[in-house]
């Protein structure tokens, strides 16, 4: 089996300055995660009951893990909590080689810990961007000063109060194109307020990125 076909260990984690019985019931209630988690489309719901209620198996308390040795634990007290998410193994050639479940992870905790500690009030609606462009040009496009998680994702809030998140095939300071990937997280917004909003990142994200999308929960994922 070579490196490329071995499955990537990896260690993420993320500390919220919330209990830890209020973070796990974010990451085992559905309607909770549906707040955070991943980005609108139209098998989002799907998505959350199949990873987190059908596949996921109860292993200690606040520990959750999966079919291929990866789990999520929930560790702290009354006042902080840290969210670890692992998959255990040989570490062994190139320690940054892209692994979409790790990077996937590394933008979720972002969007978890923006939900548990700022308390956006209502319903989570988000702008998922994709395209094929640099990690510089779509740092350019998103505006402002960006905080870097690894080198393949960075997040920053908005002139509108908008938790936005960067992720990147390669690393974001990399001057190859490759795809990447927006996700602008909106709580409370009115049909208009969105449509508006829409409309504004559309405008941005297509001088930037080649076969440039925006998927909303009313159009099918890309």
């Amino acid at each position: 089996m070579t490196d490329q076909q071995t499955p990537k260990p990896y260690d993420v984690e993320v500390t919220v300055a919330v209990s830890r019985d209020r973070a796990w019931q974010a990451v085992t209630q559905p309607a909770v995660l549906r707040q955070w988690f991943g980005w609108d489309y139209d098998g989002l719901d799907a998505e959350i009951r199949h990873i987190f209620v059908d596949e996921a198996t109860l292993r200690a308390p606040e520990q959750m893990g999966w079919a291929d040795g990866s789990y999520l634990a929930v560790t702290g007290d009354d006042d902080r909590a840290t969210v670890h998410v692992v998959r255990e193994g040989p570490r062994f050639g190139d320690p940054d080689r892209y692994d979409a479940i790790e990077e996937c992870w590394r933008s979720f905790l972002i969007q978890l810990r923006h939900y548990l500690e700022e308390q956006p009030a209502g319903t989570r609606r988000t702008l998922y961007l994709t395209g094929t462009t640099t990690g510089s040009r779509a740092l350019a496009a998103v505006g402002g000063e960006a905080t870097r998680v690894g080198k393949r994702v960075a997040w920053l809030i908005d002139a509108d109060g908008h938790l936005v998140v960067v992720a990147g095939r390669v690393p974001l300071d990399s001057r190859d194109t490759d795809r990447v990937e927006v996700t602008v997280s909106t709580y409370g917004l009115d049909d208009a307020a969105f449509e508006v909003l829409q409309k504004r990142w559309t405008e941005r994200w297509a001088p930037v990125a080649r076969d440039a999308r925006v998927t909303t929960a009313d159009t099918p994922a890309p």
